[in-house]
């Protein structure tokens, strides 16, 4: 089998025959490196996506095309320097961290039913494609796809399904196909956030507040059908439970609008500067909706929105980290892909 920790160059023929069944983790993604000239082609393709935008594409491409790319690449680069560390960029780390773990769980709990585990990136490198491809080539014949999302949305989980089938469509040979929609109230899910709170507020005391912060999307995408709002309040309301908070201890907001139209609110930056200027000096943030920390956790809530709350007459707004790749994450996801695996024994190689 290859190594469990190979995901971002090519893999080899697998030694194992018996490897059929592959989960393959979806991310986001990540530029190369943070630099304008990097950051450029992956805005390109994540903004391109109409998932994520849908305006009419020709005025879409004016506008990505004619203004934005020509401007944010500096603009995120710098934002992207701000997080970087010297193993490269952190939900990239992060990922392949918690796809190690995941292959290191599923190995122990069932060493006769391998299930191999492989890492792709929505945009950006190593592509779904690519991924899948690949696992063709070592035998797999059934696929589980788990995206990194726990609530879902056409914008995140719905693109992830659209380049699974494009490349599904290519192959010849398809593999058995299932995907995992959403676990945002997944009863192991939720006690790993939950566990990971209290263990945060053990080590470093309990702020006046803890505010849950989401990614955003534009209140029409709501409208339109799409159940994120609702599984971001269930993801929430579950949370409450288990806590023992009520909605004036324990908040919700959203983050990461972009454009002129209505986005998800109350909005993260307005929340944070309303609760210091309310007398609350001390502000826990937590951000559920995303499985590892990369750009919007540790620069835009942990730098930028703690400037933010300062400035409003605050102390300290204090962001506790994403699961990433805690023992509590790893073995809730084991018995998640067990479960959407199951009946997939291992059966005999493919000639």
């Amino acid at each position: 089998m290859p190594r469990s920790h190979d995901y971002t160059g090519p893999a080899g023929e697998s030694d194992d025959p018996a490897v059929q069944a592959a989960v393959l983790l979806v991310n986001l993604g990540t530029p190369e490196a943070p630099t304008a000239k990097a950051v450029r082609p992956y805005l390109a393709e994540f903004l391109g996506d109409q998932r994520v935008i849908d305006y009419p594409r020709w005025l879409w491409w004016l506008i990505l095309h004619g203004v934005i790319l020509r401007v944010r690449p500096a603009r995120s680069a710098h934002a992207y320097q701000r997080i970087w560390t010297p193993q490269g960029s952190p939900l990239r780390v992060g990922s392949e961290a918690l796809a190690a773990g995941l292959q290191s769980e599923l190995s122990r709990l069932q060493p006769t039913r391998p299930i191999r585990v492989a890492l792709a990136m929505r945009y950006g490198k190593p592509s779904v494609r690519h991924q899948i491809e690949q696992l063709q080539r070592e035998g797999v014949r059934r696929l589980l796809v788990l995206p990194l999302y726990p609530q879902y949305s056409a914008t995140s989980t719905g693109s992830v399904i659209d380049a699974v089938a494009d490349t599904l469509k290519a192959l010849r040979w398809p593999p058995e196909l299932r995907i995992v929609n959403d676990y945002h109230d997944d009863p192991g899910h939720i006690e790993a956030l939950a566990a990971s709170i209290e263990r945060w507020w053990a080590a470093h005391g309990r702020g006046e507040r803890l505010l849950l912060s989401f990614h955003g999307i534009p209140e029409r995408y709501v409208r339109a059908g799409d159940p994120y709002l609702d599984q971001c309040q269930a993801t929430a309301r579950a949370l409450r439970q288990r806590l023992g908070l009520d909605e004036t201890q324990l908040m919700v907001s959203f983050q990461s609008r972009v454009g002129r139209e209505q986005w998800l609110r109350p909005y993260t930056d307005a929340t944070v500067r309303e609760l210091a200027a309310a007398g609350v000096k001390q502000l826990d943030v937590a951000c559920p909706g995303f499985a590892v920390d990369c750009l919007e956790t540790l620069e835009e809530i942990a730098m930028q929105n703690s400037d933010f709350f300062r400035a409003a007459g605050g102390s300290e707004l204090r962001y506790i980290p994403a699961l990433n790749d805690t023992p509590g994450q790893v073995r809730s996801l084991a018995q998640l892909v067990l479960r959407h695996t199951g009946g997939w024994e291992a059966c005999a190689a493919v000639p």
